[in-house]
């Protein structure tokens, strides 16, 4: 007869043999199988994440410096059924430890390898990429063992001659460097700006005043224009009154003989009246003729 044999979904069972010698393999995961007595082969292989740590020491990279690389890596047996029966092929009856030492030695082969192409810097500053290609080229070669590589890092790069310090010291200094360049073109940006807003401060200053300026002018021009123009019409009306009182005074035949005038009295008032009668007269002549020649001078005013 025989026995019915159930397994979890962390492992594969694997019966091998039966009736009639029969070479038939049935993959199981997460079910049950029937072995025969005597006949058949019931094995496990399992199917968890086993975790790796490839480690490769002293290793001298594309320019002869020999560093240490440590990685994490997870993998596990894959579960299609002609990838499982790689796997059981490779690993059926071992143990989970020998498993891992198999893929630990091919992960590591693929590392020493990959290192000696990169420079130290390649390595250092961009580990992901590194990861990335280690995985990549190592994927073939444990996926025809039936294992699958879920994820690969770099954990730790380290050398013993301290390139990595003085590789580290060096772009602390760089950045420095950049930094104090910064500081310095951002004060001399700031200092430029400074000058330029005072420049226009000074600029609009010197407009405001200068319109300032140009107003006063204007207003003083304004008033002195005003004050000629009052005092011109002061000086036609006095001009006017004077050559008026002369007229009037023209008019008058002669006073009284019965009542001596102030003239008779005085003759020295009378030398003065005609003095001024002689003034007026040559005024009213030289205006004449002034106006005779320019007559659009006096209509202006």
């Amino acid at each position: 007869m025989g026995n019915c044999h159930t397994v979890g979904p962390n492992e594969a069972l694997v019966v091998s043999g039966g009736c009639c010698g029969s070479d038939q393999k049935t993959y199981v995961v997460g079910g049950w199988a029937w072995g025969w007595w005597l006949v058949s082969d019931i094995q496990r292989i399992t199917l968890e994440i086993m975790t790796l740590q490839p480690k490769c020491e002293d290793v001298e990279t594309a320019e002869g410096v020999a560093i240490t690389v440590t990685g994490v890596a997870q993998v596990k047996v894959m579960t299609e059924k002609e990838l499982l029966g790689y796997a059981c092929e490779q690993f059926l009856g071992k143990s989970v430890m020998e498993i891992k030492s198999v893929i630990l030695q091919t992960l590591e082969g693929h590392l020493r390898a990959i290192l000696g192409t990169l420079t130290v810097e390649q390595i250092y500053q961009d580990r992901d990429k590194f990861a990335s290609l280690v995985r990549e080229v190592a994927a073939p070669d444990v996926g025809r063992m039936g294992i699958e590589i879920l994820s690969f890092t770099i954990k730790d790069v380290y050398d013993k001659v301290d390139y990595l310090s003085s590789l580290g010291k060096t772009q602390t200094a760089a950045v420095q460097r950049d930094a104090d360049i910064g500081v310095a073109e951002a004060e001399r940006d700031a200092g430029i700006r400074e000058a330029e807003c005072k420049k226009e401060m000074m600029d609009v200053k010197f407009i405001a005043d200068t319109k300032m300026a140009d107003s006063k002018r204007e207003l003083e021009m304004q008033k002195a224009s005003f004050n000629q123009e009052v005092n011109t019409k002061k000086a036609e009306a006095q001009l006017a009154y004077e050559l008026q009182a002369a007229k009037e005074q023209q008019k008058i035949p002669g006073r009284a003989k019965d009542k001596p005038t102030r003239t008779e009295l005085n003759p020295s008032v009378k030398n003065s009246e005609v003095s001024t009668a002689a003034a007026v007269s040559a005024f009213h002549a030289v205006f004449l003729i002034f106006e005779h020649f320019f007559p659009h001078f006096s209509h202006s005013y």
